[in-house]
């Protein structure tokens, strides 16, 4: 494969035969690392995103609650919050760049009891110091006004305008795609195994090998491997830390709910949790969640019974029109965590490497900040940066067919048939919408649908999955038994011996 190098390469660095060589590789590619790749995509450097799964967002940030935070929920003392308030400020640009659905609903925290109220107004105080954007503190008859779907006996509560909703997986994909635009590598189903470090000079070089074989040489090394930034140290030789994972079970409610909120409430937070949310997601359904359950294994996603009906229940409290006949679907998700705060800084232990551990709530918030954050850290530790005369923040936002007024779609079906096949009733996704995506490289089912919303629906992929597999087969050559759910060994189809 021909080798990657830069003006900001060292060509005395230590040679690995077959490696593709860069000035820095960021291994995880959650909404941490795709930031850290494209805030990092402006400089003249060669970056390589090494991440283990089959497509980006498949970890962490795919199972989250999909909010935007408003800064009042921590106090400033943490860096987890200065950077949740800076981050919060920055989603406007980039949804103006990058074409990911946001919007900013604003935030409500609920009080139903009279001991309660003093928790909102230390929240209130804590937002004004963290300068939360118009941040509120309401009588009933205000936050009824503001929440009419509220339960009838609340007290009072909190408004954050600057709160908001998002998609996250399509802001991931964004984020990459415009970090590809400016000429970063992503490499996927790279699980690394292995890491040794040679100096050289003023500077030294890494060697990472996945367990595939594949190697990639960098200079500087960022560790955004989520639940497993843990292991990933340790091969590194840098710090001894544990994550622990915590479960966070959801419900998801379909677009025709008489229970939609115009905006997300919260309960008022407990020592342990902000609790409960009911949250109007930016695409129209409704999510109710998440638990809080410490877990032992990262791979834990499995829901349960008692789980559920403690949502259901919790949820009910603040919106009384929630109805379990109007739920679609139920997932977990994992958070990463690691103490009460962010741990981002440079190795004490281990060269040219950034630790970016424990990103959990509000670590989505946060990302925007985060990518500045580490490259400032990065040129600390003597990373040049000239930023690129040709930089482009841009990306395309494609046609959805739900999105288009009739004129629109008879026009793209006049070019192109395919416009008008719509492979998801339940979502209005044409057949065009998915060859999009399999072109884009999202050759998954869980790829396809967190980039179109195929499946998504009420029948929760019953009439579209058999469409999307015969498209997958078609247009990438793959057999129907190599088709996979999310990488790896998901195999959707299996044959059955007598």
């Amino acid at each position: 494969m021909e080798k990657k190098i830069t003006q900001n390469m060292h060509t005395d660095k230590p040679h690995e035969e077959n490696a593709e060589e860069y000035d820095l590789a960021i291994i995880g590619c959650g909404v941490s690392g795709a930031n850290i790749a494209r805030r990092l995509s402006v400089y003249t450097l060669a970056i390589a995103i090494l991440e283990k799964a089959a497509d980006v967002s498949f970890g962490t940030s795919k199972g989250n609650s999909g909010i935007v935070h408003g800064g009042f929920h921590h106090n400033k003392q943490y860096l987890k919050t200065r950077l949740e308030v800076q981050g919060n400020l920055m989603f406007d640009q980039l949804q103006r760049e990058l074409h990911f659905p946001f919007k900013r609903c604003g935030i409500i925290v609920a009080a139903l009891h009279e001991d309660e109220m003093p928790v909102v107004e230390r929240l209130y105080m804590q937002g004004v110091e963290n300068q939360a954007i118009g941040i509120e503190l309401c009588s009933r008859d205000r936050i009824l006004e503001l929440e009419p779907q509220l339960a009838p006996d609340v007290l009072g509560g909190l408004y954050a305008p600057g709160g908001g909703i998002i998609e996250p997986y399509r802001f991931v994909f964004a984020l990459v795609e415009s970090a590809q635009k400016n000429g970063v590598r992503l490499y996927t189903n790279f699980k690394v195994t292995e890491a040794r470090y040679e100096p050289s000079g003023n500077t030294g070089c890494w060697t990472i090998q996945a367990a595939d074989g594949r190697k990639v040489q960098a200079r500087y090394v960022v560790n955004a491997a989520g639940l497993f930034a843990d292991e990933v140290s340790r091969l590194f030789g840098g710090e001894a830390f544990s994550i622990t994972p915590r479960k966070g079970e959801y419900f998801l409610l379909d677009k025709q709910t008489a229970a939609r909120p115009e905006r997300v409430v919260f309960p008022v937070p407990t020592g342990v949790s902000k609790g409960m949310l009911v949250i109007p997601t930016v695409e129209g359904t409704v999510l109710v969640g998440p638990t809080a359950e410490a877990v032992d294994d990262k791979e834990d996603y499995a829901t349960t019974t008692e789980g559920l009906e403690h949502i259901l229940a919790s949820g009910k409290t603040m919106i009384p029109a929630l109805r379990q006949t109007d739920v679609i679907t139920n997932f977990a998700g994992l958070r990463p965590c690691l103490g009460e705060d962010f741990y981002i800084e440079a190795s004490k232990k281990a060269p040219a490497l950034v630790q970016v551990a424990g990103i959990q709530s509000p670590g989505l918030t946060a990302s925007p900040a985060i990518g500045e954050y580490v490259k400032d850290i990065l040129k600390g530790m003597g990373l040049t940066l000239t930023e690129k005369s040709a930089w482009d923040p841009f990306v395309a936002d494609p046609p959805r067919v739900r999105e288009l007024s009739p004129f629109e779609l008879d026009r793209l079906i006049a070019a192109d048939p395919a416009w008008g096949n719509l492979i998801c009733r339940c979502e209005r996704v044409s057949e065009a919408e998915i060859i999009l995506a399999l072109r884009q490289g999202h050759h998954t089912l869980d790829g396809i649908k967190y980039v179109t919303r195929a499946q998504m629906g009420r029948c929760q992929g019953g009439f579209c999955t058999y469409r999307i597999i015969k498209l997958i087969m078609r247009e990438t050559g793959l057999a129907w038994n190599e088709i996979t759910k999310h990488g790896g060994a998901s195999q959707v189809l299996k044959a059955v011996l007598p």
